[in-house]
């Protein structure tokens, strides 16, 4: 499993978990720490999860203090795979808020897999999650709110609360992810958009819209079409606001990781 040549250690890394024995927990657990072949490390995996849970789980758990990011990622990666329940209470705090982007990616994904239905539980991973929000570039706040989503009804009281925190980096953030919770199919990159335009407007605009829609039945945000009559007739107050903050508006860009032009995405 130390060969030069990856084919190698990926045939090797086969092989272990096609007879597994726990003899070789020691040697799988520490290659997935150095492994720097993806297929390898997931073969690497594929092995551990093949061994007893009774034996492998505990030394799995240990790489959870590792030095190194890709132990401790790794480590949360066979997790998930294993999917045993008795795994959640090792996904710490720590791990969650980890230095390293993608560890805590992983951390969150495993956190909200292993989470038991206990709403208590799962409104303080909901809290713990929260506390990431507006980190890292467009991939990592993406996978945080997709992880936030899954969570369940239990993060909207959470969301609500950080969409109307002082920051706006983080307001924007939340605002995105409960628009994705409300409709997963709107994809990441437009409930980003959205959520730009919220911020830019600012609550109570977007509470009278709220409210103006409720009382005529119409959308919030109706379309207008131009009337041939009346070419000066004036903007829709949306555009009105996009147009006339763009200071306002490119800070929530930046702040959400988003390039300029960027395309729809899924969440």
């Amino acid at each position: 499993m130390s060969a030069d040549d990856s084919s190698v250690r990926l045939q090797a890394a086969m092989a272990v978990g096609s007879r597994p024995d726990p003899v070789f927990l020691e040697a799988l657990v520490e290659r997935c720490g150095v492994e720097p072949d993806f297929f390898v490390r997931d073969m690497l995996t594929w092995a551990l999860t093949r061994l007893p849970a009774e034996s492998a789980l505990p030394r799995i758990r240990r790489e959870l203090d590792a030095e190194r990011p890709q132990a401790r990622g790794q480590a949360l990666h066979t997790l998930s795979k294993i999917g045993d329940a008795r795994a959640w209470p090792w996904i710490t705090g720590d791990l969650l808020s980890d230095p390293d982007d993608e560890v805590a990616r992983t951390a969150w994904r495993v956190a909200v897999a292993l989470a038991p239905q206990d709403e208590g539980e799962r409104h303080g991973l909901a809290e713990a999650l929260a506390r990431q929000l507006a980190r890292g570039d467009h991939e990592v706040r993406r996978s945080l709110s997709r992880a936030l989503v899954d969570l369940g009804d239990v993060v909207q009281p959470v969301l609500e609360k950080a969409a109307e925190g002082p920051d706006p980096e983080t307001a924007a953030h939340a605002r995105a992810t409960e628009l994705l919770r409300q409709d997963p199919e709107t994809g990441f990159d437009a409930a980003v958009e959205e959520a730009k335009r919220q911020v830019a407007l600012g609550p109570e605009r977007v509470a009278a819209g709220a409210a103006g829609a409720a009382g005529t039945g119409e959308p919030a945000h109706p379309a207008h079409p131009a009337h041939p009559a009346h070419p000066a007739h004036p903007a829709h107050p949306a555009h009105l606001a996009r147009t006339s903050h763009p200071a306002r508006t490119s800070q929530v860009s930046g702040a959400l990781g988003v390039p300029k032009g960027s395309g729809v995405g899924d969440c």
